[in-house]
């Protein structure tokens, strides 16, 4: 898998730098990754299937397509620019205006964004929030910035990552950001908060009813 990894950064027209930067690792590590030291991540697997659209059958297998884009929208990425990235212009939505978490995510497209982020190396990403509780502090403090990208299928779920979940609570809707975990218990996921003072809970996933992997964050510090 090594050689097919170093094929990709090769392909994209990207350093071992920025492919590391993209990967969020060390330029040691990608080297030793792409020379067959050491093993590609399930985190950093995910992130070179979803964001930048290689084909998980030839990235396991060496069997197919490289990517399941264009080849030339793909290499956009990288080749003939110092970012690994575009420039993305992400909306930053509030959802006490969307009436909550699933009614914008049925119909993004129809709500007006309260303004538009723009971060240079950035992931993928569909949209931001702002982060309400202190469940995740100090990682997360009520007020900061989650930019999400959504999930359309629970089985996508890659265990110990963070999520923006929309969870169903008697019928009202519990907007949060936690870890996710395997849960002992079948059906059920385990979200664990960052702040020692809150208690890891197992709920149901059925009550799961929407939810959004977390690419990054952004510190608001208030002026005074």
């Amino acid at each position: 898998m090594g050689e097919r990894v170093k094929l990709i950064r090769k392909t994209l027209g990207l350093t071992q730098e920025q492919l590391a930067q993209r990967l969020g690792i060390g330029k040691t590590a990608l080297s030793m990754i792409e020379t067959g030291k050491t093993r590609l991540s399930t985190r950093n697997r995910n992130i070179l299937v979803q964001d930048l659209n290689v084909n998980p059958d030839w990235l396991d297998t060496g069997k197919g397509e490289v990517f399941n884009a264009n080849p030339s929208l793909a290499a956009s990425y990288g080749r003939g620019s110092e970012m690994a990235m575009p420039l993305q212009s992400v909306p930053l939505y509030s959802i006490e205006a969307t009436a909550g978490l699933v009614p914008l995510f049925e119909q993004q497209s129809a709500h007006t964004p309260v303004n538009y982020i723009h971060i240079p190396n950035l992931p993928k990403c569909d949209g931001a929030i702002y982060v309400a509780g202190d469940s995740m502090y100090p990682l997360l403090k009520s007020g900061d910035i989650v930019l999400y990208k959504q999930l359309r299928d629970l089985n996508d779920i890659f265990w110990g990552d963070m999520y923006l979940l929309s969870i169903d609570i008697d019928g009202e809707e519990y907007v949060t950001v936690k870890y996710i975990q395997r849960s002992d218990r079948e059906g059920y996921i385990r979200l664990v908060s960052q702040n020692p003072h809150h208690a890891d809970k197992d709920i149901e996933l059925s009550r799961v009813r929407a939810i959004a992997l977390v690419k990054a964050s952004i510190r608001m510090n208030s002026m005074r």
